[in-house]
């Protein structure tokens, strides 16, 4: 295999390029959230299915309120879920309240405000225009409306408008399986005290929050040894778990990623890249394992969380079954002169500012990718193509969002 730089678009073409949504299943309302619809759902009741009040009042005939003012024999109640059942007739009304179904003989209500009630004779103090208040059956839809569509990612206000569908489950997409393995002898958890030589294990931490976010379900596989048998036993445990992505942060001071390559080509790894042309990130790997992808992000913490944000996200996206994997890029004008690029496209970490010709991407002063304090007050990555000439202050440039 070619030692060559890949450039981002066909490193992610190739993560991709083998990615399908996963299969069906059926889930309970109230873990549909963000999932994607597998079918079209149509509506499996008319909603309302009679009709009702819109307002707390009296359900009267128009005719007899079409002048005021005007007394009306009080003869009954309805109230949300339980309806009057009687006939109003001439001269007559029923007390009712918001979401009561109309009597019969009723189409209209007189707001309480409008009225004053002596016993079971109430006083109409303003004329109502027929219909006024009332909302009529199949006003939201009706009964075999096609509401939601196959490949919609549902919102918390879809969940309501299917729980009124009278859905109590939906068919979705699985969550992708990610199983996530840090790799070092120098790792510790947090909380520990290091000893000489040991750092605190961070990345794990936004890996597993970035996949969670994007609704995948997760296996923290914890911290792996710098030994080949180690490494190896971890990704046996992610493959025997059932895992689409076994997503590893590191490798080994001999060279990064030398003993995971190793560790996963005894297990039958076909690798499809390891080196991108990606600052930060270079050291990236890919490739296959059965039916499980798998993607080596290297060490350094802001390396591993530019290469989860640029590849695992849409990978996920896509298992998803989403259509909009990709970050979305976005326009702004440079905070200060930056000097030309090299042959890897630069993914800076940036604050952004609103200014008189809109947003304002200002580089933060330290780009070094071992440093999380400046990647944690970023607002998004400034992408600087291969080879781009020097750029000044207020010129043009690209943008992807990080979320808050």
């Amino acid at each position: 295999m070619s030692h060559a730089l890949m450039p981002v678009a066909e490193a992610l073409q190739r993560v991709l390029a083998e990615a399908r949504a996963l299969a069906a299943e059926t889930v309970a309302l109230d873990d549909a959230l963000g999932r994607v619809l597998t079918q079209d759902l149509i509506a499996l009741r008319t909603q309302p299915p009679d009709a009702v009040s819109a307002m707390d009042g009296y359900a009267v005939r128009g005719a007899d309120v079409a002048q005021a003012p005007v007394k009306l024999k009080l003869i009954g109640e309805g109230a949300a879920g339980h309806p009057f059942d009687g006939d109003v007739k001439a001269g007559q009304a029923a007390r009712i309240f918001t979401g009561g179904v109309m009597p019969a003989g009723t189409d209209t209500v007189v707001i309480q405000e409008l009225t004053a009630r002596d016993g079971d004779t109430v006083t109409i103090e303003k004329a109502t225009a027929k219909g006024r208040n009332v909302r009529g059956p199949g006003i939201d839809f009706t009964l075999g409306q096609p509401l939601l569509r196959k490949g919609r990612r549902l919102t918390d206000r879809d969940l309501m408008l299917a729980a009124a569908m009278n859905y109590p489950a939906l068919s979705v997409h699985r969550r992708p399986k990610v199983a996530v393995l840090g790799t070092g002898d120098e790792l510790v958890a947090p909380g520990s005290v290091p000893a000489a030589g040991e750092i605190v294990y961070s990345n794990g931490f936004a890996l597993i929050a970035m996949a969670r976010n994007e609704g995948a379900e997760i296996n923290d596989l914890g911290i792996a040894s710098d030994r080949v048998e180690d490494i190896a036993a971890s990704v046996r445990r992610a493959r025997d778990w059932g895992a689409d992505i076994l997503l590893t942060s590191g490798g080994a001071s001999v060279g990064e990623h030398d003993l995971v390559q190793r560790a996963l080509a005894s297990e039958g790894l076909d690798l499809s890249f390891w080196r991108v042309a990606l600052r930060p990130g270079r050291p990236m790997m890919h490739g296959r394992l059965g039916g499980m992808q798998v993607l080596g992000v290297p060490g350094n913490p802001v390396s591993s969380y530019v290469c989860a944000f640029l590849f695992l996200v849409p990978l996920i996206r896509r298992l998803s079954g989403r259509d909009d994997i990709d970050p979305v890029p976005e326009s702004a004008r440079l905070g200060h002169d930056l000097p030309a690029n090299d042959e890897r496209a630069d993914y800076m970490r940036a604050t952004l500012s609103t200014g008189p010709d809109g947003l304002i991407a200002t580089p933060l002063p330290n780009q070094d990718s071992s440093l999380m304090a400046p990647l944690a007050k970023a607002d998004c990555l400034l992408i600087r193509a291969p080879n781009a000439p020097a750029a000044s202050s207020g010129s043009s440039c690209v943008i992807l969002k990080l979320a808050l």
